[in-house]
C-alpha cells in the first residue's frame, strides 16, 4: 500500500470515528464514511485495507494517548486521591480530545474483544481495573477513603459515571474538561448534600 498523506488520512480516520460513534461500527457503511469524507468508496482503500482497519487504529490511537497519560500518573508517585483525581481529570482531557474514539469504545468494545485482532482491549480494560482498584485500596489502607467502601462497585460507578461523559460532552461546551473534572470530582469526593 502506497503511504498515503498523514493529514487526509488523520482527517478520513475523524470522520470515520465521527460516523462510527454515532451510526455504530456494524451498521456503517464504507460508503457513508467515503460520503461523509467528501470522496467516493474505492477511494478509502487508498488509504486504509478495510473498515476494521480504520476502527482498529481509532481504538488503538486513542488508547495509546490514555494509557501514556494513566501510566504518567501512576508513576508519579501520588497519594491515592490525587492518584484519583490525575486520573478523573486525564479521562476528561482524553473524552475532549477523542471523544467519539471513547463512545466508540464504550460502545463496541464487548463485541469486538472476542476478534482477535482487538484482543488489546481487553488487556486495556484490566489494566484500567488494576489502576483504579490499586489506588482505591491503597486510598482505604491509608484511611483516605472510607474504611466501608467496596473498591469495585465504587471502581464501576466512577468509571461509567466518568465516560459516559462522552455522550453529550462537546469540546465547544462551556465547560473544558479540566472544569468537568473538577465539578465531578467534588461531587464523587464530596457528596452534593449539604454539610451540616
Amino acid at each position: 500500500m502506497v503511504n498515503p498523506a498523514p493529514a487526509r488520512r488523520e482527517a478520513i480516520l475523524a470522520v470515520a470515528a465521527e460516523v462510527f460513534a454515532a451510526q455504530g461500527y456494524n451498521a456503517t457503511t464504507v460508503r457513508e464514511i467515503a460520503d461523509a469524507a467528501g470522496m467516493l468508496a474505492g477511494s478509502l482503500y487508498y488509504h486504509f485495507d478495510s473498515k476494521d482497519s480504520m476502527l482498529d487504529e481509532i481504538l488503538s490511537s486513542f488508547l495509546t494517548e490514555l494509557w501514556d497519560g494513566y501510566d504518567a500518573v501512576l508513576a508519579a508517585g501520588l497519594g491515592p486521591r490525587e492518584t484519583i483525581e490525575a486520573l478523573v481529570t486525564e479521562s476528561f482531557r482524553e473524552i475532549d480530545r477523542h471523544r467519539a474514539a471513547v463512545a466508540i469504545f464504550q460502545k463496541e468494545s464487548r463485541h469486538l474483544q472476542d476478534q482477535p485482532r482487538f484482543g488489546y482491549l481487553v488487556d486495556s480494560q484490566r489494566g484500567f481495573e488494576k489502576a483504579w482498584l490499586e489506588t482505591l485500596e491503597r486510598g482505604v489502607a491509608a484511611g483516605v477513603f472510607r474504611a466501608d467502601l467496596d473498591v469495585r462497585l465504587t471502581y464501576r460507578f466512577v468509571r461509567d459515571t466518568v465516560w459516559v461523559a462522552a455522550s453529550w460532552y462537546r469540546p465547544s461546551g462551556r465547560h473544558g474538561p479540566e472544569e468537568i473534572a473538577r465539578q465531578y470530582l467534588s461531587m464523587v469526593l464530596e457528596g452534593i448534600a449539604l454539610r451540616t
